[in-house]
């Protein structure tokens, strides 16, 4: 029978199809190749870029011009421009402001068929130290209230450049999304004077049924209330705010254990197209104690139509159970889930 369940933290409801339940290989699609042919983010194309904001880069390497490992270069094709003034002003009812941000790309590596999945642990650990240095930078400017953190892996998930790549958008706002956020732990700490998340850490490592893998300072899990198949989240196990504010020794563990999760999606799913987006208070939220940051991975594996749309509902046809099992690796699991659903 379907299930109705509701996400802790925002208390949206998603609708857990079992009677659809689908496996990986159900998933698996004729998806678009890579494009061949130039490449604007590959080694020795660098002229052909904005120039760097950050490279990390052999010593006596010439900037922009080859000699780096990670590079962070303005977009192209801003969605925001970082010049001017805010210029809040009213039309009637209607409230607008001028379009300022800051739009950056995270090259995360000179090899352009090699993706977070494929990159050694350290090669990821210099990504996210890019994402670190790049939002303590970006904060410095008054304008801007938050970064958003995100990556397009694939065409279907919004990737223009088939070049491995990240994004940070700098916004003179709070997200929505964010801010529902925000808003449903402070509700769940007024009534319990605990962290939302820290519970769900707890509840997890207690139940160990939609555990996907852990190590001393991160969990995955597979979220009650997914809202998408093989959805996933990343979070600290100590309580933290602000995603910037990671140690060293935590910011290995998170460079080990996104790219386990990220190879076992692309083993499992068959490198599905995905995005994942790093949710960290807002930097005017310093010492609230009940926000948590973490990373939301989501595979693109089911269309978004009416219904969803219309109204709120997410239809999940994959129990979170189940693509915890999956992704864990636990093959006798995934015998039993095949033989059940065959009859």
């Amino acid at each position: 029978m379907p299930e109705l369940r509701k996400d802790p933290v925002i208390g949206r409801w998603v609708i857990i199809a079992t009677e659809r339940a689908k496996r990986p290989s159900a998933y698996v699609q004729n998806r678009e190749k890579p494009k061949q042919g130039f490449c604007p983010f590959c080694r020795g194309q660098e002229s052909h870029t904005p120039p760097e904001v950050l490279a990390y880069r052999d010593a006596g390497s010439p900037h922009n011009g080859p000699g780096w490992w990670v590079r962070v270069v303005p977009n192209k094709f801003p969605a925001l421009q970082i010049e001017g003034p805010l210029k809040r002003t009213g039309e009637g009812m209607y409230d607008r402001m001028n379009g300022v941000g800051a739009h950056e790309v995270v090259i995360e590596s000179p090899e352009h068929n090699m993706s977070l999945a494929d990159h050694s642990p350290k090669q990821v650990q210099e990504v996210l130290w890019a994402f670190r240095d790049r939002v303590i930078e970006l904060k410095k400017d008054q304008r801007f209230r938050y970064i958003m953190i995100f990556k397009n892996h694939g065409r279907e998930a919004g990737a223009s450049l088939d070049h491995p790549h990240s994004q940070m958008i700098a916004l003179p706002i709070v997200p929505k999304r964010v801010q529902e956020e925000i808003e449903g732990s402070r509700r769940y700490w007024d009534y319990k004077e605990r962290c939302v998340f820290c519970d769900i850490i707890h509840q997890e490592e207690k139940d160990q049924v939609r555990m996907i893998m852990e190590n001393a300072s991160f969990m995955a899990i597979a979220p009650f209330a997914s809202r998408f198949p093989f959805e996933s989240w990343i979070l600290p196990k100590e309580h933290s705010l602000y995603f910037h504010e990671i140690q060293k020794n935590q910011l290995v563990d998170l460079a080990e254990l996104l790219r386990g999760l990220l190879a076992r999606m692309k083993e499992v799913l068959e490198d599905p197209p995905y995005n994942f987006m790093v949710h960290t208070a807002p930097f005017e939220h310093n010492g609230i104690p009940y926000y948590h940051w973490h990373i939301e991975v989501i595979p693109k594996l089911t269309s978004v139509a009416g219904f969803e749309w219309g109204t709120g509902f997410y239809i999940n046809p994959t129990p979170p159970e189940d693509a915890a099992r999956y992704l864990s690796g636990k093959v006798a699991d995934i015998q039993e889930i095949q033989a059940s659903q065959i009859h």
